[in-house]
């Protein structure tokens, strides 16, 4: 199975990322990943602490309510444990 790869969109070539994104509509700025496609890059950035998922904090994240149960329970087991 191939590994699923990100690519980084570095903006104009002029440094003003503004316009890129001006002309872009609400629904054009999100697009629907699968977990499997960004958890090892999420994981990395997470052990290695890097500065950039500061940025990110506070962004909402889409999940299902079945993952969101299944996060639950797994958050109590480890309170447990």
């Amino acid at each position: 199975m191939s590994q699923p790869c990100l690519r980084v969109f570095f903006g104009s070539d002029d440094g003003d990322d503004s316009t890129v994104l001006s002309g872009l509509s609400e629904t054009q700025q999100k697009l629907t990943v699968s977990l499997a496609e960004i958890l090892p890059a999420l994981t990395d950035a997470v052990n290695s602490d890097r500065a950039w998922l500061e940025d990110f904090r506070d962004d909402p994240v889409v999940i299902t309510t079945d993952l969101y149960q299944v996060l639950l329970a797994y958050q109590d087991f480890r309170s447990t444990a």
